[in-house]
């Protein structure tokens, strides 16, 4: 039995995929490695296959035409045998120690059924993670101590609410495997910013939530040419702005049962649409200014009501200030945000 299976979605990973890979190697047979080349064009597969070679038992490799991040994820879904799922990126990597300590945890959330099958009683685990900046003296740790009380099964309305810019990405969370197929996450093919939907759709199905407070997930940022760059999130904004309305469609369409995932749903949602409208604002560019506007459109036809809230916040009313005055005061509070946060 695998207690958890982590996929690492790779392409052109060859110069720094061995880090990742050796870091979760820890785990031991408790884990299952799938490496997921996502037709990559340079020695990502081959590296991927003498890993495999090498620790038959632990990790596997599964090769398939470029899909991109989420179809990689997809792929790990499909052939998890785990009974948690986690993504780690391929240019990240865990803290053997924290890797542990998680599987240890987990262990106590495994169950059989009368069929002898084994099964998770904890849909979500929750740890925390580092923004690992390249140059940067200090690693901002991002921890949930005072939102969520760590060592307890939760439920929603156990959790306290989380401030702007503390909301739970996908570096911090692990899902029960079943639960990821039961809600139906299938992620877009070629599209970047997809890890916002990974933690975000399963989120109405989510039940029982654990917080083991460790810092598993070393987060490395600060290279020119990753996603999460200002300057190439800005030439990919189309990208960012298709998720988001991907999250709106998903929140607008939900039935929701209970009032609280859906305040932090709503919450989270609101994040990402003042992280699309601050890209747009920063790109001084007036065809993406037409498209913030589009997408805040967009929000008032699916939900009219959703969009006069969301609209007369602080962070909805900031980025709608009028003129050059109103777009400089929004950028500059972004760049407040990034020092405090340690993103890019």
């Amino acid at each position: 039995m695998k207690v958890l299976s982590i996929a690492i979605p790779s392409y052109n990973s060859q110069d720094y995929m061995a880090n990742c890979i050796e870091s979760l190697l820890v785990g031991g047979e408790d884990v299952e490695i799938l490496v997921v080349d996502d037709g990559s064009k340079d020695d990502t597969a081959k590296i991927a296959d003498e890993y495999a070679a090498k620790y038959p038992t632990i990790v596997r490799a599964i090769h398939q035409e470029n899909g991109g991040h989420g179809e990689a994820v997809n792929a790990g879904i499909r052939n998890a045998t785990g009974v948690f799922y986690k993504v780690v990126d391929s240019d990240d990597k865990v803290d053997a120690d924290a890797l542990r300590q998680i599987l240890a945890k987990l262990k106590e959330f495994i169950t059989e059924d009368e069929a002898g099958n084994a099964r998770g009683t904890l849909d979500l685990l929750v740890s925390n993670f580092i923004y690992d900046k390249q140059g940067a003296k200090h690693k901002k740790v991002m921890q949930y101590r005072k939102y969520i009380e760590p060592n307890k099964v939760l439920h929603w309305e156990d959790l306290r609410k989380m401030p702007m810019g503390k909301y739970i990405l996908m570096h911090s969370v692990i899902y029960r495997t079943q639960l990821l197929r039961d809600c139906g996450l299938e992620l877009p093919k070629h599209t970047f910013y997809v890890d916002n939907l990974f933690v975000f759709n399963p989120l109405p199905h989510v039940e029982t939530i654990y917080y083991l407070d460790v810092n598993f997930y070393l987060y490395y940022i600060g290279r020119e040419d990753q996603s999460v760059n200002e300057q190439i999130m800005i030439k990919r904004i189309d990208q960012q702005l298709r998720v988001n309305r991907l999250m709106i469609d998903k929140f607008t369409s939900t039935e929701f049962s209970d009032g609280h995932v859906k305040q932090y749903m709503r919450n989270y949602l609101e994040i990402i649409t003042a992280i699309s409208s601050v890209l747009a604002i920063r790109s001084k560019d007036p065809e993406n200014l037409k498209k913030m506007d589009d997408l805040w459109d967009y929000m008032k036809e699916k939900d009219s009501k959703l969009y006069y809230l969301l609209r007369s916040r602080f962070i909805g009313a900031a980025v709608h200030l009028p003129g050059k005055i109103g777009r400089g005061i929004v950028s500059g509070g972004y760049k407040i945000a990034q020092k405090i946060y340690g993103f890019n």
